[in-house]
C-alpha cells in the first residue's frame, strides 16, 4: 500500500497594498485658479490659508482652504481639480464646504422606524418601573400596618415624656400660671363688685335729690292761697 501524501495548503497570497498616488504637480500649483473658482459661491475674505490637498488619481485631486465663515469652525473650502493627461488643461470639476477633523456637525441621521422603536422601548422601560416603585411602596405600606401599637411611633401618649427640659419644671409653671390665671379673676370679680356699690350709691343720692324738689314744690302750693286773699 502506497504511501499517499496529503495535498498541500494552498499559500495565503500577500494582500496588496494601496500604492500612494502621487500628485500630479500641474495641478498643485493650480491653487489661484481654484480660489477663483471658490470666489464664485463665496466671499473671497472668507477663503483663508491653504490647508493640504487629497490625491484621488494621477491627475485628480482637492485642494483644501481654511474656512473664515462665522459659525463653521473646522470646516474647510474644498476645489476639486482635474486634467485628462500631461498635455491638457486644468478643469475645475467642484468647489464646495466639507467638514475637518473636529467641526461641527449634525448628528447622524436616524430612520423613523427606528426612532420610533426607541420611543417605544423608553415608554415601556418607564412604565415598568413606575409600576414596580408603586408595588415597593404598596408593600411598604402593608409592613407599617404589621406594627405592633407598643412598637409604633405614631401612636404616642408622651407618657415617656419628662416634665423637666432643661431644669425647668414644665408642671410647676402650669400650677403657677393657673394661680395667677385665679387671681386675675378674683381682682376682676371685686372690681366688678366696687363698680356696682358705686351704682347703687348715685342711685340713692339721686333718689334724695328728687324728694327735696317736691317737697319744695309742695310748699309753694301751700303759700299761694295766702297771698290771693
Amino acid at each position: 500500500m502506497s504511501d499517499s501524501t496529503p495535498d498541500s495548503a494552498p499559500e495565503s497570497m500577500p494582500e496588496s497594498m494601496p500604492e500612494s498616488i502621487a500628485p500630479d504637480e500641474v495641478l498643485l500649483g493650480s491653487r489661484e485658479q481654484a480660489r477663483r473658482a471658490l470666489e464664485e459661491i463665496t466671499d473671497a475674505k472668507s477663503i483663508g490659508a491653504d490647508e493640504g490637498h487629497e490625491a484621488h488619481e494621477a491627475h485628480v485631486l482637492t485642494l483644501y482652504f481654511e474656512c473664515r465663515l462665522a459659525g463653521y469652525p473646522g470646516w474647510r473650502w474644498a476645489a476639486t481639480l482635474a486634467r485628462v493627461d500631461e498635455s491638457s488643461p486644468v478643469n475645475v470639476l467642484e468647489v464646495e464646504l466639507l467638514p475637518g477633523e473636529g467641526a461641527v456637525t449634525a448628528p447622524e441621521w436616524v430612520p423613523w422606524s427606528v426612532r420610533l422603536a426607541q420611543y417605544r422601548e423608553t415608554q415601556a422601560r418607564q412604565a415598568a418601573e413606575e409600576a414596580e416603585a408603586a408595588e415597593a411602596a404598596a408593600a411598604e405600606l402593608e409592613d407599617e400596618d404589621d406594627v405592633d401599637p407598643e412598637d409604633d411611633l405614631l401612636t404616642n401618649d408622651f407618657s415617656d415624656f419628662d416634665d423637666e427640659i432643661d431644669g425647668v419644671d414644665l408642671e410647676g409653671e402650669s400650677d403657677d400660671d393657673d394661680l395667677d390665671d385665679d387671681e386675675y379673676e378674683d381682682d376682676d370679680s371685686d372690681e366688678d363688685d366696687d363698680s356696682d356699690e358705686d351704682d347703687s350709691d348715685d342711685d340713692l343720692d339721686d333718689e334724695s335729690d328728687t324728694d327735696v324738689i317736691d317737697d319744695d314744690v309742695d310748699d309753694d302750693d301751700e303759700e299761694e292761697p295766702d297771698d290771693e286773699e
